[in-house]
């Protein structure tokens, strides 16, 4: 657990020990999300994991949504 105290503008420095371990870098987005009387930070690699983690529970490893949007948009330009 880290105490930090607020600066001007809001601004909180996040410590080296939780840079280092997240493997975040200057520049980089960090994504912050809120509930429950807590927010929590994540890397944006961390949110894309677990967007694609919940795709996957409704599209089965090896079926491309884009070929079947192509596919989809191909067959209803040969309709027209």
């Amino acid at each position: 657990m880290y105490a930090m105290k607020m600066s001007e503008g809001g601004r909180v420095v996040i410590p080296a020990e939780i840079r280092k371990a997240l493997g975040l870098h200057e520049g980089d987005t960090v994504i912050w999300e809120m509930g429950k009387g807590e927010a929590r930070l994540f890397t944006r690699r961390e949110q894309l994991h677990r967007a694609q983690a919940l795709i996957r529970q409704y599209v089965p490893e090896g079926v491309s949504l884009v070929d079947e949007l192509i596919a989809e948009r191909r067959a209803e330009a040969a309709n027209e």
